[in-house]
């Protein structure tokens, strides 16, 4: 070919290789795209996926037009690797939901509590392969394109709203969290309080706000996920600190004999107890739900395959279960039956051992911070799902510096109103979790599962596993609903 001084293509590295993707189903995948399933994870092996496509002879035929040029690897990173990614996945999982965690197990009892921490965890992580294995198949660049293939597109608008209002409710709970730690509540100290006495700190909205304008709006700007992955990590760490921290002081209180033995089974003796027993599983299903950034950390996943992400996928779900699982016990452990429904409240009084102030601002400090690290991350996806709303057959976000800048200081500002509005997260934390977390987590990956069983060449398992994670799902949400309403009316 001639070379062209006045063309606008750049030259490949001489050390890249190309992906070559395409757009029909049929295209048997070179050793670069790995469309198999061989190493599995909870799902099983899959054979290739295209032998139910036969029946049409059009699909035979290649059309090199239709190849998505991909550069997978080169002198220059251009994806992210498996630790980033799972970072990425496990900071959009272990959030605020944590928190609400001890509350749960106080509810439920240890063995319970243990055992559905895991359950649901496995659950989530083959809701999410079977996401990943279907977005191959299909082609799919995002959670809403997906349902649109199994569902049509009245499905796709009901899925991305459910992502808006999810992710926006969870990111305004956050703000008021961050709030009501800093600047202290009806009933509880803030840090800044305890610290320096009164002041202008004491006006939640001002410290929220300088919180967004410094630290949240440069983070929640940056166009590609793979960029918070260092950010992500650290999220991860501080999340592990206050595990340690728990668990550290329950342990020393176990030795000294200042716990009271923990209840191993939930309580059935009253209608409270049973309709608090109601409650409290949609929030444990909640904990799990990632589904709306795995198709974003996907996309940007080095040399991306089913079997790659499906190790991330992996990965992330040990490392949540593990923190978790520690979480619930060492709370629950620590403070009984006065466990609140957030427990980071129960941190700003004295816990018993030496230190006890200094640990108390640890866990505070330590924990407001992860969630100022965890809020880009579930913005992204915010972000992402507004603009294929709004702009639906626009150029892609990344290519468009001046929309994405647009929208997210536009969603900043509407969440910031939220959080000033919005008087009681935990009651707008139980209907989501009811709702739309219990929908994007198990619902929707269950009905896309089934309906497009025949081109993704579901087993018999897996078939009726789905229909088992369908029908679970649908019953821990009407049952939240029904229960939340009825807690509402009773409090009333």
């Amino acid at each position: 070919m001639p070379h062209r001084n006045d063309a606008n293509y750049s030259s490949i590295p001489v050390s890249s290789y190309l992906e070559l993707q395409p757009q029909n189903d049929s295209f048997k995948p070179s050793h670069h795209q790995k469309l198999s399933f061989e190493e599995t994870g909870f799902l099983g092996s899959k054979e290739d996926h295209d032998h139910g496509d036969h029946d049409d002879d059009d699909d035979c035929e290649i059309d090199i037009d239709n190849y998505p040029l991909v550069v997978v690897g080169g002198g220059h990173n251009h994806g992210s690797g498996v630790p980033g990614a799972v970072f990425n996945l496990t900071t959009t999982i272990i959030g605020a939901g944590i928190m609400a965690l001890p509350a749960t197990m106080k509810v439920l009892g240890v063995v319970l509590g243990i055992v559905l921490i895991i359950l649901i965890g496995i659950l989530s992580e083959i809701s999410v392969e079977l996401l990943v294995r279907f977005s191959v198949i299909f082609k799919a660049t995002s959670y809403g394109e997906v349902v649109q293939h199994a569902l049509g597109r009245p499905a796709r608008i009901l899925s991305e709203i459910f992502i808006i209002v999810n992710n926006g409710g969870v990111m305004v709970v956050y703000l008021i969290i961050m709030g009501d730690v800093m600047s202290g509540s009806m009933h509880h100290l803030g840090v800044f309080d305890q610290l320096m006495g009164n002041g202008f700190w004491d006006h939640r909205k001002i410290v929220v706000l300088v919180v967004m304008v410094v630290f949240l709006a440069p983070l929640c700007s940056l166009d590609k996920i793979d960029s918070l992955s260092l950010t992500s990590a650290a999220s991860v760490a501080l999340a592990v600190v206050f595990v340690v921290v728990a668990f550290t002081i329950a342990f020393i209180k176990l030795v000294e004999g200042r716990i009271d033995a923990p209840r191993m089974f939930p309580d059935f003796s009253s209608k409270q107890a049973i309709l608090d027993l109601l409650v409290v599983i949609p929030i444990m299903t909640n904990a799990y739900v990632c589904h709306f950034n795995v198709q974003p950390i996907y996309n940007e996943l080095e040399g991306r395959s089913p079997q790659k992400m499906n190790r991330v996928g992996r990965i992330t779900t040990i490392l949540c279960i593990l923190v978790y699982a520690s979480t619930a016990l060492s709370g629950y452990l620590l403070f009984g039956n006065d466990t609140e429904s957030d427990i980071l409240t129960n941190f700003d009084k004295d816990l018993g051992i030496r230190f006890s102030s200094i640990l108390n601002y640890i866990v505070r400090v330590g924990y407001i911070l992860h969630l100022i690290l965890v809020f880009p991350v579930i913005h992204f996806s915010l972000r992402q799902t507004v603009d294929a709303l709004v702009f639906e057959g626009s150029p892609p976000l990344a290519e468009s510096r001046k929309r994405s800048l647009g929208l997210t200081a536009v969603l900043l500002v509407l969440i910031y109103i939220g959080s000033t509005m919005i008087p009681n997260i935990w009651t707008a934390f139980k209907f989501t979790g009811a709702t739309t977390a219990v929908s994007l987590g198990f619902i929707f990956p269950a009905l896309v599962a089934l309906r497009l069983s025949h081109q993704g060449g579901l087993s018999n398992g897996e078939w009726i596993l789905s229909w088992l994670m369908l029908v679970l799902a649908i019953s821990v949400s009407i049952v939240g609903v029904i229960g939340n309403i009825y807690g509402l009316k009773s409090k009333s």
